[in-house]
């Protein structure tokens, strides 16, 4: 029986299934510590399911979501694997607070634009989906206490996307993140293009791309659709992107854009601070009070870079790392500090100004906020983060998303990664498979 047949019928069998959407309240605030989690509530105020990166309650901290493969940079590799499933996507988090929690975990199989599918648990499991964290351990002396919890997500029979949704007490959500688990069953292409402008290919990052499918995809040319990432942000992806030129005889779809539809500004490298130790002052740090309780960090401070040539360093394109230099274990050993951002403006920026990186899962949280002072023509703002190295950008709030260029530059030199997913429905069912993805580092360094 052909592959795809084999999933026609598969999905034949398609029942409603009911989504997460429970508001839930906060049993921890009474037992929170002193100075850890307490933020403006505006982010936390709606605590109803999204089928996005998201934290729920303001006591879940720290989550990194990623592809076990035991090398030492695995926690920077995004949740997506092969149908084959060699290597497992792990969840870790902490949960702030000084007892431990029964906390479950269930997968929504989603369509290609983050909308629940109607396929049953049966369809892409085989087991029941519900699993109990087992593995948490409590942090070691640590100012802030926290346990920290990890999962090995279970294996699943369809490619596609996957919400995993972290549950309370009473099934009330704390965490959710997206998964991605694809087939190799189209040939993907992907080079860095030119845009085609003026200063635009000075600032941009083109990647022009294709597609080589076989005879069981049915009118590809409307059927395929696709989504390209930079970075592994979803915030800024590009979505509804057709084909440009179709070759039915090569089974080829080619997708180069003359009006920037698919370049994205490169912006700069990443900004940095170094928090892995107390006993001296990392990069980028300031001053640090080991005293306090949370511990305290200033960060050095920063300028706007949008006027400014390129400047090549290292950076982990906005990702972080938790670690403790004195004691080694990141996970439990770790604590927890109150981070004093301050950003240099002459004058106010024309929407609110936040910090963005893999610390804010890329989403405007209040806690990363700064505040402007016209007094001392000076940006600042608080966030309460576990010890380790970090890459963040700075970014204005606009109608359109976050706009990073004023503060950060654009210089096409930068080195960034981008991913390309693949979704095909077949005909008779009623969800998106992800059939192809294909990954290109841009500007690699050796």
């Amino acid at each position: 029986m052909p592959r795809y047949s084999y999933l026609f019928l598969l999905l034949l069998i398609a029942s409603a299934c009911v989504p997460l959407g429970t508001p839930i309240t906060d049993p921890n605030a009474a037992r929170r510590p002193a100075g850890a989690g307490q933020q403006p509530p505006e982010y936390y105020a709606d605590r109803t399911l999204r089928y996005q990166d998201y934290i729920y309650d303001p006591n879940v901290r720290s989550v990194q979501c990623y592809v076990a493969s035991g090398s030492t940079n695995e926690i920077f590799t995004p949740p997506v694997v092969p149908i084959t499933q060699e290597l497992p996507i792990t969840l870790e988090f902490d949960v702030v607070g000084e007892q431990s929690q029964r906390l479950t975990a269930k997968l929504l199989h989603c369509d290609v634009d983050w909308k629940p599918s109607i396929l049953t648990d049966m369809q892409f499991l085989s087991e029941i989906n519900e699993f109990l964290f087992t593995n948490y351990r409590t942090s070691v002396n640590t100012k802030v206490p926290y346990f920290h919890y990890r999962l090995q997500v279970p294996r699943v029979k369809l490619s596609g996307n996957y919400l995993l949704v972290v549950q309370g007490t009473g099934g009330t959500p704390l965490l959710s993140r997206r998964l991605l688990v694809y087939e190799n069953g189209v040939q993907i292409s992907m080079k860095q293009g030119i845009p085609v402008g003026g200063t635009e290919r000075y600032t941009l990052q083109q990647i022009d791309f294709g597609i080589r499918y076989n005879s069981q995809l049915v009118n590809p040319a409307q059927e395929v659709k696709v989504v390209l990432r930079q970075n592994f942000r979803w915030d800024n992806a590009k979505y509804g992107l057709r084909p440009t030129f179709v070759r039915d005889v090569d089974r080829q779809l080619d997708y180069q854009y003359f009006n920037f539809e698919n370049a994205f500004p490169a912006l700069g490298e990443f900004r940095f601070f170094d928090l892995r130790t107390f006993r001296s002052l990392g990069i980028g740090v300031s001053q640090i009070d080991a005293t306090a309780s949370p511990r305290t960090a200033l960060l050095q401070l920063d300028a706007s870079r949008g006027t400014q040539a390129y400047s090549q360093f290292a950076d982990i394109n906005g990702q972080r790392v938790f670690e403790s230099r004195e004691y080694g274990n990141g996970a439990t050993n770790a604590d927890y500090l109150n981070v004093t951002f301050q950003l240099k403006a002459e004058q106010p920026a024309p929407g609110p100004v936040y910090v963005l990186g893999a610390l804010t899962d890329w989403q405007f949280k209040d806690e990363f906020k700064l505040t402007y002072n016209p007094e001392t023509q000076l940006y600042t703002g608080q966030a309460l983060v576990k010890q380790g190295y970090y890459n963040y950008i700075y970014a204005t709030q606009t109608p359109l998303g976050p706009n990073s260029v004023v503060w950060e530059g654009s210089h096409q030199e930068a080195e960034n990664q981008y991913d390309l997913l693949v979704y095909y429905r077949p005909p008779g069912t009623r969800a998106d498979l992800l059939i192809g993805y294909q990954s290109l580092d841009v500007n690699q360094r050796p």
